[in-house]
Order: structure tokens, then sequence, then C-alpha cells
């Protein structure tokens, strides 16, 4: 961080995380985490920030867990690792978690896991090698589709229109949805969709977006042109990319000087009430 120069980190359980696991495990095992983690942001409080884990296969204890973190350690947030057994956010089962996030005024980052293993056989498996399979089916492709779909599946469900105060954060500049947002807008439309606002809309307005390692300019670009910069947020992905190439990338977007501070900082500050 100090060779990046860069002044704080909001840290979380990355994947599979505890979502994989039997209740009783998760619950066990969030605890913790998050015990762990609160230890960490107490040593550093200048340098590090949490998000909380998460026992989704337990929604009622998760929604517990998220408001015990966020009242007593003072948390930003929580991390949620995809899929939960083959089960997205859109059940109505997991709806526990969205109402509480809501009602505290926080965030929940939406990570990438592993597609299910169905998903994997199907589309991931095929006259290549073992090792071109684990990448297509995870960091070169599947992750970030398996992210977008899920992020889709909680607009298409409803769960925005239920709790339209509600913030998601996904990363890798949008996980390829700023690509396919004017087709998606174009191809589901209101009447199609019994949603109370364009599809479109509820990608501006209650999702965020973090770098995340993608510091490729073109998508950036992309990303800002369908969204706006108040929706952007700086990060590294660390320990899965560079934080020097990350902030690398930063100081070198081509915008003006107030809008790259909102990414670098603002935007965060705003949203996690930092």
């Amino acid at each position: 961080m100090d060779t990046a120069d860069i002044d704080m980190q909001v840290l979380s359980l990355t994947s599979p995380g505890v979502e994989q696991l039997e209740a009783p495990e998760a619950v066990k095992l969030a605890r913790e985490s998050n015990d762990i983690l609160a230890d960490a942001v107490r040593s550093h409080p200048t340098r590090f920030a949490g998000f909380s884990t998460l026992p989704t296969p337990a929604p009622e204890k998760a929604a517990e867990e998220l408001e015990r973190t966020i009242h007593h350690y003072g948390f930003k947030g929580a991390a949620i690792n995809g899929h939960i057994r083959g089960r997205y956010l859109d059940d109505k089962f997991f709806w526990p978690i969205l109402e509480r996030a809501e009602a505290l005024h926080v965030p929940i980052y939406l990570h990438p896991t592993r597609p299910p293993r169905s998903v994997v056989e199907a589309y991931y498996i095929g006259n290549f090698s073992p090792e071109v399979s684990a990448s297509l089916a995870s960091s070169a492709w599947g992750w970030h589709i398996e992210t977008a779909i899920h992020v889709l599946r909680l607009i298409l469900g409803g769960a925005f229109d239920k709790y339209p105060n509600l913030q998601i954060v996904i990363g890798h500049l949008g996980e390829a949805l700023p690509f396919m947002l004017p087709r998606l807008d174009q191809r589901l439309p209101k009447e199609a969709t019994k949603l109370e606002r364009p599809l479109g809309t509820y990608l501006r307005e209650n999702i965020h977006y973090t770098v995340s390692g993608f510091n490729f300019l073109p998508a950036f670009l992309d990303l800002l042109l369908q969204v706006g910069v108040d929706r952007i947020m700086f990060s590294a992905d660390y320990p899965y990319g560079s934080m020097s190439q990350a902030r690398n990338f930063l100081d070198n977007l081509p915008l003006s000087p107030a809008d790259k501070e909102r990414i670098a900082h603002g935007n965060a500050e705003h949203l996690l009430h930092m």
C-alpha cells in the first residue's frame, strides 16, 4: 500500500467464502472471519476497513451478523461470493439479507465465484486442456459472466423494486454489463419485465462499479459513458492484481482532476460513510 501510495483498503474474505458450506458451518466460520478482520481493522484503523462475511446459507443469521459487524465493528458493508450452492439472491429465501442491508444503509459487494458444477460441465469443458478449461470457467470469462447474470437476476426478480435503496457493488469494470447495457434495455423493456423502472436504470442507480484489476482503458471509457463518473470506484483487486499497476492506471486516466478524485476516493467515501 505504501509503495503504491494507497491510503486505505477495504478487506473481505475472498471466494469461495462461506457460500458453499452447510448453514451451521457457514455461521461459525463467518463469525470467526469477522472477528479476525475486526482485529486487523483495530490494529490499523486509518489503513483498513472491513466488509462482513455473511453466512448466506442461513439468511436470518446472516442479517443478524451483518448488523452485529456494522454496529460493533464499524464494518462498511458485506461481501457475498456469488451463488449459494447454485441458488442466487433473487430467491426470496435470501431477501432478509437484502432487507437488512438496505435498512442499515450499507452496500453488498457481489464478488465472483466459480459457476455451478453443471454450468462448468456444460459450458467450460471442451476440446482443450484442463488448464484452459479452468481459466475459462474462472478469471478469463466464467467468473465475470456468472456475476453479471447474478446482477441481472436480482434486477429481473424484483429485488430493487422491493428494496429500492439497496446498493450492490460489482468489480472488474462491471463484469461485461456496461457493454451489454443498451442491448438489455432494448430487448428487455418494461412491458416485458413488468418492473417499475427500465432495466438500465437499475444498473445506473442501484449498482456501483470498481476497477478491480481491469486496467483496460477502452473498457473503462465504456463504463464511464454508460453509468457516469459517480458510480465508479478505484480498487486494486489485491492480492490478485498489482496495487502499483492499479495506481498507475488511475493516475493516467484521461479525466479531469475532479472526476479522478471522485473515482480515487470520493465515491467510496460517500457510499461507505467513511
